[in-house]
C-alpha cells in the first residue's frame, strides 16, 4: 500500500490504522513510509463489503441497498468505523440507511437474507432481532388502520385493459391482500430465523390460524412428500408452495417436520385434517420420532369428521409389516376421537346415558355418524388385505358405536368384502365376524343382498329374514291403521281412503306379514304411504307373498333339516303354503341381479 493512500484509510479507520502503523513500523511517518500490506481475511462480508467501505474513506460514490447495506454495516463495525475517528462516519451513515430499510417489508426481509452471510456479526450487533421485530409487526399490522402492506396495486396487463371510456389509461387498481399476503417471502428463511420469526408475531397476537397457514405453506416448500398435498380447497397452488427450494436430505426433512408439528398451534381445527394426515404420512416415510407421530395422531383425533377416506390409506413402510396400509394408527386416531366424543356427551346436561344419545341434537351426533360412515368406507378398502386379521378388523369396527349408525349397510358391504378376501375363514370366526352388524339395521336392499350371499352363515341369513319379516309385517299392518284413521278423520283431511270392511280385516290379518320397499321406507321414518285403494294393497301383498315364497326355497336349498325351517316359518306365521306360492315356487329371489351385487361390492 502506498504511502499517499494510507491517510484517507487510518483518518477514518481505527483497525487499518492500527495495522498500518504496526505493519511499517514507523507510526510518526506521515510524509511516506515504505509500502505495506495489510491481510484482512476474516472481515464480515468479504472484498465486496471492504470495496465499499473503501469507497467511503475516499468520497468515492457507492450505492447502498437492502441486500449490502448489512454487510457493510458489520464491516464498518469491524474496521472500527466509528464518529472517534471522524463526524458521519460509515457505522453512523451505515445504521442510518438500515433504519430505512427496515420501514418496508420487501427491503425487510432482503436484508434479514442478508444476515445469514455474516453471521455471528449481524446476531452481535442486534440486526437479526430488529429484522424479525420489523417484519413480525407488519404481518400483525390492522388492514384497518395502515395502508400499507394491506393494499397493493397491481399492473395491468395490456394497454385494452387500462383505456377508459375518455381515453384515460390508468396504471394500476388497488386491491386487498388477504391474510396469507405475507406467507410466501416468510418461507423462504432458514428454519432458525423462521421459528423466531413465527415466536415474535405470536408474541404481537397473531392469530393461530394464521400461524398454521404459514406453517402449512413452509411444510409444503421444504417437504417433498408434501407435493401431492400443495393443493388447496379451491385447487389452485400458491407461489410458497410450489416456489423452488433446495432440496433436503431425508435427514434434514426429518428435523424440519418434526419442528414444524411441535409449532402448530394447540387450538382445535387451525390445521385442515388433510394437512395433518399428509404430516403423518410424511413423518412415516421420513420415520420421524414417535412423539411427534403421537402429536399428529391426537391432532387427527380430536377432528377426524373431517378427514377423507383417501387420506387415512396411509402406506405401512415397517421393516416388519405385515399389512399394506398402517390400521394401526388409525386404531389410534379413532380411540383419540370416540374418548373426546364421550368426553363431550357425558358433558352435556342432556344426555344422560346412551339411550338418550339417539334422541340427542343431531348437530351432537353428527361427527360420531360422520366418523362411522368413514370407518365403514376405511374397513371395506382394508378388507381386501389378505394380511388383515380378523381381530384387527373386529376391534376397528367396534370402535364406532350402535347410536352412530342409522343403518348397517356399509358395515355390512365391509363385512362381506373381508369374507370374500379371507375364504379360509371358519364359520364360527364368520359368525363371531357377523356380530358385529344389527341385521334390524339393514335396509331392504342390503337384507334382499344378505339373503342371496353365500358368503354369510345361515343363521345370519336366518336373522335377516326373520327381521325383515317381523318389519313387513309391522309396515301392512300400519298401512290399514293410516287408512282406517284417514276415514275416521275430519273432513278436512285431503286424504281419502276406503273404509274397510269385514272381508278387509280378514284379508289384512292373513297378509300383514309382507310389504315393499315402499311401504318400509315409509314405516321406518314414521310417514304414512299415500292413500292406496284395498285393489291395490291386495295387489301388492300378493307380490311380497311371492317374494317370500321364493326366500323359503333358496333357505331350503341351504341344505338345512326342513323340520327346522318349517317351525320357524310357522312362528312367523309362514306355515302353509297357498297355491300362487307353489305357483312360483320356481322363482328366483328377486332382487338378485347384478346391479344389486355390484352396489354392495360383491
Amino acid at each position: 500500500m502506498a504511502a499517499a493512500a494510507k491517510s484517507p484509510l487510518i483518518s477514518r479507520s481505527g483497525t487499518l490504522q492500527k495495522l498500518i502503523n504496526e505493519s511499517t513500523g514507523d507510526e510518526d511517518d506521515d510524509s511516506g513510509g515504505k509500502p505495506c500490506t495489510v491481510q484482512l481475511d476474516d472481515i464480515p462480508g468479504g472484498p465486496e463489503a471492504f470495496q465499499l467501505a473503501a469507497r467511503f474513506c475516499y468520497d468515492v460514490r457507492m450505492e447502498l441497498n437492502a441486500a449490502n447495506v448489512v454487510p457493510l454495516r458489520c464491516a464498518a463495525e469491524y474496521l472500527h468505523m466509528t464518529e472517534d475517528y471522524g463526524e458521519g462516519n460509515l457505522v453512523e451513515q451505515a445504521e442510518t440507511f438500515l433504519s430505512q430499510v427496515l420501514g418496508t417489508w420487501n427491503d425487510a426481509v432482503r436484508a434479514l437474507h442478508a444476515c445469514d452471510a455474516v453471521l455471528p456479526d449481524a446476531e452481535d450487533l442486534l440486526i437479526v432481532p430488529r429484522c424479525i421485530d420489523s417484519l413480525a409487526s407488519k404481518a400483525c399490522a390492522d388492514p384497518t388502520l395502515f395502508g400499507w402492506p394491506m393494499l397493493e396495486y397491481y399492473t395491468t396487463k395490456s394497454l385494452e385493459e387500462t383505456v377508459v371510456w375518455n381515453g384515460i389509461s390508468t396504471a394500476g387498481k388497488p386491491w386487498s391482500l388477504g391474510a396469507d399476503w405475507w406467507y410466501k417471502q416468510a418461507s423462504s428463511f432458514r428454519l432458525p430465523v423462521y421459528k423466531r420469526l413465527i415466536a415474535a408475531m405470536q408474541s404481537r397476537g397473531m392469530s393461530p390460524e394464521n400461524v398454521a397457514g404459514s406453517l402449512m405453506d413452509y411444510a409444503r416448500r421444504h417437504l417433498s412428500g408434501l407435493r401431492r398435498y400443495g393443493e388447496y380447497s379451491d385447487g389452485s397452488s400458491r407461489g410458497g408452495a410450489s416456489g423452488t427450494t433446495a432440496v433436503l436430505s431425508d435427514g434434514d426433512q426429518r428435523g424440519l417436520l418434526e419442528e414444524v408439528v411441535a409449532l402448530i398451534p394447540a387450538e382445535k381445527g387451525v390445521a385442515p385434517t388433510r394437512f395433518l394426515l399428509g404430516l403423518l404420512r410424511t413423518a412415516t416415510v421420513l420415520h420421524a420420532s414417535a412423539a411427534c407421530r403421537d402429536a399428529l395422531e391426537r391432532r387427527v383425533g380430536n377432528q377426524l369428521e373431517e378427514a377423507a377416506l383417501e387420506d387415512l390409506l396411509i402406506p405401512n413402510t415397517g421393516y416388519s409389516a405385515e399389512t399394506l396400509y398402517d390400521v394401526d394408527s388409525v386404531q389410534r386416531m379413532l380411540e383419540q376421537f370416540m374418548t373426546t366424543s364421550t368426553s363431550a356427551f357425558a358433558a352435556s346436561p342432556e344426555i344422560t346415558d346412551e339411550g338418550q344419545l339417539v334422541d340427542a341434537p343431531s348437530a351432537e351426533l353428527m361427527p360420531v355418524s360422520t366418523v362411522a360412515k368413514l370407518v365403514d368406507g376405511y374397513l371395506a378398502e382394508v378388507g381386501t388385505d389378505t394380511n388383515l386379521k380378523l381381530s384387527k378388523f373386529q376391534t376397528i369396527a367396534a370402535l364406532v358405536p350402535d347410536y352412530a349408525r342409522a343403518i348397517d349397510d356399509g358395515l355390512y358391504r365391509a363385512i362381506d368384502i373381508y369374507l370374500k378376501a379371507h375364504p379360509w375363514l371358519t364359520d364360527s370366526e364368520r359368525e363371531q365376524l357377523c356380530r358385529l352388524m344389527n341385521c334390524q339395521k339393514l335396509s331392504l336392499e342390503a337384507c334382499t343382498h344378505a339373503a342371496q350371499n353365500e358368503r354369510l352363515p345361515l343363521r345370519v341369513v336366518v336373522q335377516v329374514l326373520f327381521f325383515e319379516q317381523l318389519r313387513l309385517r309391522t309396515t301392512v299392518s300400519g298401512w290399514f291403521f293410516v287408512s282406517d284413521n284417514a276415514n275416521q278423520g275430519s273432513s278436512s283431511d285431503n286424504c281419502v281412503l276406503p273404509r274397510r270392511t269385514e272381508d278387509d280385516l280378514d284379508f289384512a290379518a292373513g297378509s300383514e306379514e309382507t310389504t315393499d320397499e315402499d311401504g318400509f321406507e315409509a314405516a321406518r321414518h314414521g310417514e304414512p304411504s299415500p292413500a292406496m285403494s284395498v285393489q291395490e294393497i291386495r295387489q301388492r301383498v300378493s307380490e311380497l307373498e311371492e317374494e317370500c315364497s321364493s326366500m323359503r326355497q333358496e333357505i331350503h336349498k341351504l341344505g338345512k333339516p326342513k323340520s327346522a325351517l318349517s317351525r320357524l316359518f310357522g312362528k312367523l306365521g309362514l306355515g302353509g303354503r297357498s297355491s300362487r306360492e307353489r305357483q312360483h315356487e320356481s322363482l328366483p329371489l328377486p332382487g338378485a341381479g347384478d346391479k344389486r351385487r355390484k352396489s354392495f361390492g360383491c
